[in-house]
C-alpha cells in the first residue's frame, strides 16, 4: 500500500510565478505540484496537492487528513506566523508534519521569524525554493522507512 501525503498550500501562493519573483522565484504552483506527483511517484507514495486563501478551508483539508492521509506537507503561507487555529488542526490530526517555506523566512521581515508550526513539525524546509517540497516528500519516506 503508498503512503499517501497531503500537501497544503496557503495564501498567495496561487500567485507564484507572478508575486514578488526575487523572493519566490519564477516557478508557479503547477511546477511545485508536477515537481511533488513526479517525487513521490519515485518514492511510491501518493500526493494530494490543495491550496488555498481560506484559513477555513486548509483546516477542513487537515481535519480530514487524519483519516484519509499518512502525513502532511503544509507551507501555510502568512497563516504560518498567525494562526492558532492551524497549529490546533495540525496538533489534533496526529500525522508526521513537515514544514516548507520558499524563501528563508529568517532573511525576511522579523515577524516572519516566528512559525506557529515549527514546534510540532518533525522537519521544517526553508529558503530551498521549490526543492523544498521535494526534500520533505524524501525525508518522510525516510520517517516511515524508519519507523
Amino acid at each position: 500500500m503508498k503512503t499517501k501525503i497531503l500537501i497544503l498550500n496557503g495564501p498567495n501562493l496561487n500567485l507564484l510565478g507572478k508575486r514578488q519573483p526575487e523572493i519566490y522565484g519564477h516557478d508557479k504552483l503547477s511546477d511545485i505540484e508536477k515537481l511533488c506527483h513526479d517525487k513521490a511517484n519515485k518514492l511510491n507514495m501518493i500526493v494530494d496537492c490543495h491550496q488555498s486563501n481560506h484559513e477555513g478551508k486548509l483546516i477542513d483539508w487537515i481535519q480530514d487528513a487524519r483519516q484519509n492521509y499518512d502525513g502532511i506537507i503544509i507551507n501555510a503561507g502568512a497563516y504560518t506566523h498567525t494562526s492558532i487555529a492551524i497549529y490546533d488542526a495540525l496538533l489534533s490530526a496526529e500525522l508526521p508534519i513537515m514544514e516548507v517555506h520558499i524563501s528563508n523566512i529568517y532573511k525576511r521581515e522579523e515577524f516572519r521569524h516566528k512559525s506557529l508550526i515549527s514546534p510540532i513539525a518533525n522537519g521544517i524546509l526553508c529558503g530551498f525554493g521549490i526543492l523544498g517540497y521535494g526534500f520533505a516528500l524524501e525525508a518522510l519516506a525516510s520517517h516511515f522507512n524508519n519507523n
